[in-house]
């Protein structure tokens, strides 16, 4: 007998129906006589409703406004889901993330769990209860209710698992697993059996929606065993686990992208050892995400500085930056958008020179510009035009032989 943490996301509640469903899984789990927490998202597209109709009331609505709208979708959820299982003869109780202990820092739309106190939980586990949390949300310790971003009922889960002590935690969505890229858009795509912590925390952050990225990381610091499964079909999904034998001897593993992505170039900027630090610890402190860096000195000493951001933080950048012109004293800023990232991950790359390298030719030999380029041990990131983001992924993934891989039965 253990404690398994299970996560539902937001297709796989997203009627009730579906509700019903995992009401099953859950009993399922719960007869083999485990204790049993459940993680549940809000139904379907409830989350993107809500959001419309506070851009109905307000072109850029209150964040701290917005959490108290949003955390309703999973409190729908959760209560639906308890009902379910109590209809079932099971006993159950459903708690708000701040009822189950979660607290958070106080940033409002992407906060982070400080800490967790099981105690509740625990209780009435002992009780023999089935306890649904809801995902995604907190509490700061002035009773803030805050959100965790998008997907973070991931994050919620995992978060659970450590606190728990759980013996597993299984993450169910609407696809089989973690595969080799998003199948929806690569026909060849193929499903992994396992993926290390490392590679797959590389793939979350650059774009691949199947777990959210803090998910990740509270599963690696903490040896959660995670398993990314279908809610709808019963079969094995993907082991994330420290060390994951390499398939097929297979180099790079998988392949993530993401749209909508900007550069912004500083140009004019003095040629000082602070000036890194100075624009960055600028955007930082107001909560913005800076992805690739580039930096170049020109002939007549002057320095510019390019990176990438999420397009729809495109308007605080530049805003950002425009405040403290006098302190940064750069020239002008630029911009380009419509622009997406494409990268390969692959722990194998760390012992096989000329990965890049053969990234860059594949790509050049369909005529594809790179414009911006980021690189790890294990993984390599380009920035390419938008228009060309699918076909990229296409031929890398055939070029990778990714298309080679083959799943346990």
């Amino acid at each position: 007998m253990g404690i398994i943490v299970q996560k539902f996301g937001g297709t796989s509640v997203g009627s009730v129906e579906r509700i019903l469903n995992v009401a099953n899984r859950v009993i399922q789990e719960k007869e083999k006589g485990n204790d049993v927490v459940v993680v549940v998202s809000a139904m379907g597209k409830s989350t993107d409703q809500l959001v419309d109709l506070a851009n109905q009331i307000s072109a850029k609505p209150s964040k701290r406004e917005m959490d108290m709208l949003l955390t309703t979708g999973e409190q729908v959820t959760i209560s639906l889901l308890a009902m379910a299982l109590l209809e079932e003869g099971y006993e159950a109780i459903s708690f708000t993330g701040w009822q189950a202990g979660i607290e958070t820092e106080e940033r409002h739309g992407n906060a982070r769990i400080t800490n967790i106190n099981p105690d509740v939980i625990k209780k009435e586990l002992t009780a023999g209860k089935i306890v649904v949390v809801a995902g995604f949300q907190g509490a700061s310790n002035t009773l803030q209710i805050t959100t965790l971003g998008r997907g973070g009922s991931d994050t919620t889960a995992v978060a659970l698992a450590a606190a728990l002590k759980a013996d597993q935690c299984d993450i169910y969505t609407d696809v089989t697993g973690v595969y080799t890229t998003d199948p929806r858009y690569v026909k060849g795509a193929r499903k992994l059996d396992a993926i290390s912590y490392d590679e797959m925390l590389e793939l979350a952050n650059l774009g691949a929606g199947v777990l959210h990225p803090r998910a990740v990381e509270f599963a690696k610091n903490y040896n959660i065993p995670l398993e990314v499964r279908s809610s709808m079909e019963n079969e094995r999904g993907t082991i994330i686990e420290e060390e994951a034998k390499m398939e097929e001897n297979l180099i790079v593993r998988g392949i993530a992208f993401e749209d909508q992505v900007t550069r912004v170039s500083v140009l004019g900027l003095p040629n000082e050892l602070t000036t890194l630090s100075t624009i960055f610890s600028t955007l930082a402190k107001h909560g913005l995400n800076v992805d690739i860096i580039i930096q170049n000195t020109t002939s007549d000493n002057k320095t510019t500085i390019s990176f990438s951001i999420k397009t729809g933080d495109l308007e605080d950048t530049i805003s950002i930056l425009e405040q403290h012109k006098s302190e940064l004293k750069y020239e002008r800023i630029e911009s380009e958008s419509g622009l997406a990232k494409v990268s390969i991950v692959g722990s194998g790359m760390v012992s096989n020179p000329g990965v890049a390298a053969e990234m860059f030719a594949v790509l050049a030999e369909q005529e594809i510009e790179v414009k911006m380029v980021s690189t790890s041990e294990i993984k390599v990131s380009t920035v390419i035009s938008g228009e060309h983001m699918v076909t990229a992924v296409d031929i890398l993934h055939s070029a990778f032989d990714l298309s080679k891989v083959t799943a346990r039965v």
